[in-house]
């Protein structure tokens, strides 16, 4: 897409965050916004004291802070200023919208995606929602009423979203995810690996998974007498747990961290790896065909990571190793798989082809379409 000499601009919002299951696909639609036209105006507008606060502006992207907050699920004096919040985000979305003019206001998930969004379509602003699951939460229900586009990653989606709206794109994921053979060396650095052992990568989400995080401590002595390495991203929140065990070992083939920020470069080295199974981590998985080991989280609407996980399974695209189990059981079956050449293989081979290329891409071109309409 081409600007001329006398076109302005176009200016995107783009809201979501709280997790890097929305913060991502934010990012990578802003690069693809960029790659089409690199003129284009982007601001960015998340939850303050989230963590898009700080991944945002890292990816090189402008963002301001709303006071929104989540409502806690029992009664609880803590829901009346998560109200008073409320009310404060929309008064300041508002007025962001007024002071940037943008030309339309993409969410992706995430709190400040509700009065960004809604603020923009009470000033007639076109509004589109990437929602990365196969069962959306209620919020994307409400805004999908006055969306102009719904971009989905699963079929089916008619069941919750006007079927005129829905644009099937599959999930924006990182960049170079289809090129991971070509940096592979460069990953061995960054991550100080040893070439001639398998390696195991360990995901437990960007802020940490409970149950993957103890089925690792507990299988902690089977870990450091295997022969391959270890890469675990423990999250923040279990962080100091894992480091206290890590610091008693001082294990050589286990690398801890809270948080990876070079993820291809994590997926380029790994030959399997054990992960929750949210939207965008399965998008990824397929992406880069690495043969995983799926946990869903039993803490989501509807169950929806375990029917993200089927969708796999039943592809014989990947194992599943329930929550209640990971504890006795996930290492065991992590191990057996990294081992089993002709397993890895078949799951590998098998998740490329669930592979949806380009979503980011695809949605950009759409983003671009409604400002010009």
């Amino acid at each position: 897409m081409k600007m001329n000499s006398k076109q302005q601009p176009k200016k995107v919002i783009i809201s979501g965050g709280g997790t890097g299951g929305h913060i991502f696909p934010a990012i990578a639609i802003a690069r693809a916004l960029l790659e089409l036209e690199a003129h284009t105006k982007i601001l960015f507008v998340g939850a303050e004291g989230r963590m898009e606060m700080e991944k945002v502006p890292a990816a090189g992207f402008d963002i301001v802070g709303l006071p929104v907050r989540g409502f806690q699920r029992k009664i609880s004096v803590e829901n009346v200023k998560v109200l008073i919040n409320l009310v404060k985000s929309l008064w300041k979305a508002s007025k962001i919208i007024s002071s940037f003019h943008p030309d339309i206001a993409v969410g992706t998930g995430g709190y400040a995606s509700a009065p960004v969004l809604y603020a923009a379509s009470r000033k007639k602003i076109p509004t589109a929602i990437q929602e990365q699951n196969s069962y959306p939460g209620i919020t994307n229900k409400i805004l999908a009423r006055k969306a102009s586009k719904i971009f989905v990653a699963y079929p089916g989606m008619e069941e919750y979203f006007p079927v005129e709206k829905i644009m099937f794109t599959g999930n924006p994921v990182r960049n170079k995810l289809e090129q991971l053979d070509t940096f592979r060396e460069e990953s061995v650095n960054y991550f100080g690996l040893d070439t001639s052992k398998k390696t195991l990568l360990i995901l437990g989400g960007s802020l940490g998974a409970r149950t993957i995080n103890e089925a690792v401590m507990a299988a902690f002595p089977d870990l450091l007498k295997s022969d391959i390495q270890l890469i675990w991203q423990s999250g923040k929140i279990y962080f100091d747990d894992a480091q206290q065990i890590w610091k008693e070992k001082k294990p050589e083939n286990i690398i801890l961290k809270d948080f990876i920020s070079r993820m291809d470069l994590a997926y380029a080295v790994a030959d399997v790896v054990i992960s929750r199974a949210g939207a965008g981590t399965i998008s990824e998985l397929c992406l880069s065909g690495i043969a995983s080991v799926l946990v869903p989280s039993p803490n989501v609407a509807e169950d929806h990571q375990t029917k993200n996980a089927m969708s796999l399974v039943n592809n014989n695209a990947a194992l599943l190793v329930k929550d209640v189990e990971a504890k006795g059981k996930l290492i065991k079956v992590a191990l057996e798989l990294i081992d089993d050449e002709v397993k890895k293989e078949q799951l590998s081979l098998n998740i490329k082809k669930l592979a949806i290329s380009d979503s980011a891409g695809k949605i950009a071109k759409q983003i671009f379409k409604m400002c010009n309409n």
